[in-house]
């Protein structure tokens, strides 16, 4: 019988990691697959190492590192033929390891699935994990990354590319999926089942907070990887914003309200073309989206300042 190796990072995840670990099985029970569940924690003060144990879990206790090195530690310990990396919040459906292994080697060599919120969620988190959904005929979707909450992968394909970086504090995923594709991996997303995230963020405050640091990345993978028009393309939109909405405000103060409007206008065009290409063509959902990434754009530009001042946003790595 194959074997998976199960990793999931974690920090103070008592909430959820039941359910993670309990979907997790089931899922391998499922596909006929024996399964090694290998919790990484990062030091939590709650219930979350117990609760993990007793489910069967192996747990080992790794403080004071990024998420890259609790999964590397986790990979170091595991023996599957397959390896599978989800967050501590992601409840995966039954049918995730007997649909993914079905795919693999045929259409794609990392694959990972779609992800949803539970339907009690706020506005600003079920829109933001909508963008990235690929509804429609299609359930199988070439990207040029992969975001870690979910990933399943040959155990080979991992020790090609010597694991996740340790040092990123956030963006490790963009980095891994990045170093996989030069490898020649094909990295699928598959949108045919979906997962279900349920550290959604409860507030807007939250949400800003995991934007401003999830943005701490992009002067990271820029200096690991060298400029790239993919790398820069965000950034470069960020500081047009602000350099847009500095101008406004110069003009707005000398009394030229008309250019100061106009000029503000233009700022939120990039806003508006990303969410209607992600809308689905929904117009609430295009909406949503254009406040949402007007947002996110700002807190890239204020990101970059943190991180060229080597102001960090801190924040226990976590699954």
């Amino acid at each position: 019988m194959k074997r998976v190796s199960i990793v999931i990072p974690m920090y103070n995840e008592a909430r959820h990691i039941g359910r993670t670990l309990l979907a997790a099985q089931e899922a391998a029970r499922h596909a006929q697959l024996e399964c090694e569940l290998i919790v990484v924690d990062n030091g939590s003060d709650d219930h979350g190492p117990r609760i993990a144990n007793e489910l069967g879990a192996r747990v080992l206790i790794v403080p004071g590192v990024h998420i890259g090195a609790l999964r590397n530690r986790g990979a170091a310990a595991a023996s599957g033929d397959w390896l599978a990396f989800i967050d501590a919040d992601i409840e995966m459906p039954a049918d995730w390891l007997r649909l993914l292994i079905e795919i693999e080697g045929r259409q794609g060599d990392v694959l990972g699935l779609d992800l949803d919120t539970p339907e009690q969620a706020p506005w600003f988190a079920r829109a933001w994990q909508r963008r990235g959904q690929r509804p429609g005929s299609r359930p199988l979707h070439r990207v040029q990354w992969l975001p870690s909450a979910n990933l399943l992968m040959r155990r080979a394909w991992f020790d090609r590319v010597d694991g996740f970086d340790e040092t990123l504090r956030t963006g490790e995923d963009k980095d891994f999926s990045l170093r996989l594709r030069q490898a020649g991996a094909q990295l699928l997303l598959v949108s045919e089942s979906l997962a279900l995230h349920w550290g959604y963020e409860g507030s807007w405050r939250e949400w800003m907070s995991k934007e401003l640091w999830r943005q701490g990345s992009h002067w990271q993978l820029l200096r690991s990887h060298g400029p790239s028009l993919r790398l820069l393309r965000f950034p470069a939109l960020s500081i047009g914003a602000w350099g847009l909405d500095f101008v406004a405000l110069v003009a707005l103060f000398q009394g030229q309200p008309r250019l100061g409007l106009m000029l503000l206008l233009i700022s939120t065009l990039p806003a508006l073309v990303l969410s209607l290409r992600q809308s689905q063509r929904d117009l609430r959902l295009t909406l949503q989206l254009w406040a949402l990434h007007g947002v996110r754009l700002h807190l890239t530009g204020a990101a970059l300042l943190l991180n060229l001042f080597q102001w960090n946003v801190r924040r226990p790595a976590r699954g």
